[in-house]
């Protein structure tokens, strides 16, 4: 165990936010981050592999520890439950790494009352029709998901206040720098 626990940095936006990219960007800079991996109960792509794009659990498994307080926070998602689990941050801020969490907005509201000396950063975007045309743009929903994508937005939207950072997406490459920045002062000030 180490002297010192390392950080945890939650990023959150709403889908279109750019958090994915940021978040590879960024795990591509800082090698010594550890990307936390959710647990999900949806179906594992053919190109995922378990325990490093998820944690891939069936219902049953989930529900199961969901009951036995093993999620610092979880979420049913579009048919889907998508959670953090307890033991994978806990053991690596004792260990003395930082952890990066990219999960929606309530997640990030329940890690910051878990652990409140967590970092949280919120993607926004220029303008809402800004988000609405990054979702077209996909073409990965119907559009009936995409409507509750939208919806689902506004709400996210409305909790970005909460948080202890927002940036605003306007240019992936120039707010990618700025948030590599923040982490960088805030990594150094803990040595």
């Amino acid at each position: 165990m180490s002297e010192k626990n390392g950080k945890i940095f939650v990023i959150s936006s709403p889908s279109g936010g750019g958090k994915t990219s940021i978040v590879r960007r960024i795990l591509s800079e800082f090698p010594e981050i550890v990307f936390s991996v959710s647990a999900t109960t949806r179906p594992k792509r053919p190109d995922e592999i378990d325990g490093v794009h998820y944690f891939f659990l069936t219902e049953e498994q989930f529900l199961e520890k969901i009951k036995n307080d093993e999620f610092i926070e979880w979420e049913r998602f579009y048919d889907y439950y998508y959670g953090t689990l307890k033991t994978f941050v806990i053991d690596n801020i004792q260990d003395g790494k930082s952890v990066l969490l990219e999960i929606d907005v309530k997640g990030a509201l329940s890690v910051k009352k878990i652990f409140p000396d967590s970092i949280l950063i919120f993607i926004d975007v220029p303008s809402f029709e800004e988000l609405v045309n990054r979702l077209k743009k996909r073409k990965t929903e119907s559009e009936a998901d995409l409507q509750k994508r939208i919806d689902r937005a506004k709400m996210e939207l409305s909790y970005k206040d909460k948080f202890d950072y927002i940036f605003v997406n306007k240019d992936l490459e120039e707010v990618t720098s700025q948030i590599k920045s923040l982490i960088k002062d805030i990594l150094k000030k803990e040595k």
